[in-house]
């Protein structure tokens, strides 16, 4: 999963060893020039004073000759830090490795804000920065890469979990989205994974205008042995939603887990329902669902759904497929709402929890 921008991830690590190897290389050697014992005929004599200059330049070990900016370490500084054990990260071994990342990046699909900001961070967290060679260059990125990709994956992440164990009973979840990305299937995987930790759930069919919508949704309730509100086709869905909510009620049912139709955010009367499903039913939570796969177009569609209906997490289907990995970087933080589920398979098992630790540390070549 996202191998094509681990693989991409991997190329920036190396782009900056090999460019802060070159640097090392040179400082080390022009080092040993500057530091070549002097012609012994210059020397003064024993008895000739010697100009010291001014005592306090004695006193700073960090500074070298011409030092006039502490931003921009100098060669001295740089050789003498790599004589001792240390590294200094420069603005010239950052500009084409970060070029390349940032362009590998955005064919990965990751939004341009998102983009921007992991660059940003990643250059204030190495620029400059001068550590301990046993921490190598390459651990100094991967450091770097870890903070700036989690700072921007896990915008507003919260334990779902959690949630849904200490709120009132029952506790309503709409899922939104296009059509054709999996909202109906992802309704069944989140009731199969909520049944494997102990809770109960009814499926309420709120797309009540696609022809064959309840039959879809029925075969699912079927299968895993729950139980379906539904109404005839056209019907009102806020009303379904709401029939689910009562049976739930009346049968000290946990969760109730409603279906909408596939819509788009220009879709006046469908975005309309949304906002009739929040007045009558007032939902817990609402679920944006897309395709990993759809990149750009997830991300796109995710902040507009947002900013047309606020949703509270996203699910993305298809993540096995998918190797870019773009919005799965960018969704959480162009809508400020975390991702939640990354669909991984065809099975009903195949739904899993969302971990932003655990996917920065894929991404970065862990386990």
């Amino acid at each position: 999963m996202f191998d094509g921008l681990k693989d991409k991830l991997s190329g920036f690590r190396k782009d900056v060893e090999e460019s802060t190897d070159v640097d090392e290389s040179a400082d080390t050697e022009e080092s040993a020039d500057a530091t070549e014992p002097a012609d012994t005929d210059d020397e003064p004599a024993a008895d000739e004073p010697v100009e010291t200059g001014d005592a306090s330049a004695d006193d700073s070990d960090d500074s070298g000759p011409n030092d006039s900016d502490d931003s921009e370490p100098s060669t001295f500084q740089r050789a003498k830090a790599f004589a001792t054990g240390r590294i200094i990260i420069e603005e010239e071994d950052l500009e084409e490795p970060l070029w390349n990342l940032e362009m590998a990046l955005l064919e990965s699909d990751v939004e341009m804000s998102v983009a921007e900001r992991i660059l940003e961070t990643v250059r204030e967290k190495m620029l400059g920065e001068s550590r301990k060679q046993v921490e190598t260059t390459g651990e100094l990125v991967e450091s770097a890469l870890h903070d700036a990709l989690l700072d921007v994956i896990a915008v507003g992440q919260f334990d779902f979990e959690e949630r849904i164990a200490e709120a009132d009973k029952p506790v309503t979840i709409v899922f939104t989205g296009v059509n054709g990305v999996g909202k109906t299937t992802s309704i069944a995987k989140l009731s199969e994974w909520l049944a494997d930790r102990g809770y109960s759930s009814v499926l309420a069919n709120g797309d009540t205008y696609r022809a064959g919508a309840n039959e879809q949704i029925a075969e699912h309730a079927d299968r895993l042995g729950r139980e379906l509100i539904s109404h005839d086709q056209g019907g009102d869905p806020a009303a379904v939603i709401y029939d689910g909510v009562e049976y739930a009620e009346a049968n000290d049912i946990d969760v109730v887990l409603g279906d909408t139709a596939g819509r788009l955010h220009t879709s006046d009367d469908l975005m309309a329902q949304l906002e009739k499903i929040d007045r009558v039913v007032d939902p817990d939570m609402t679920l944006f669902v897309d395709e990993a796969v759809a990149g750009q177009d997830a991300v796109n569609r995710a902040k507009e759904f947002n900013d047309a209906a606020a949703i509270d997490g996203a699910v993305l289907t298809k993540a096995d497929a998918d190797s870019s990995g773009g919005a799965a970087i960018s969704v959480a933080y162009v809508t400020g709402k975390p991702i939640l589920f990354l669909g991984t398979g065809q099975g009903y098992d195949d739904l899993t929890l969302f971990e932003p630790e655990e996917l920065v540390e894929s991404l970065l070549g862990g386990d």
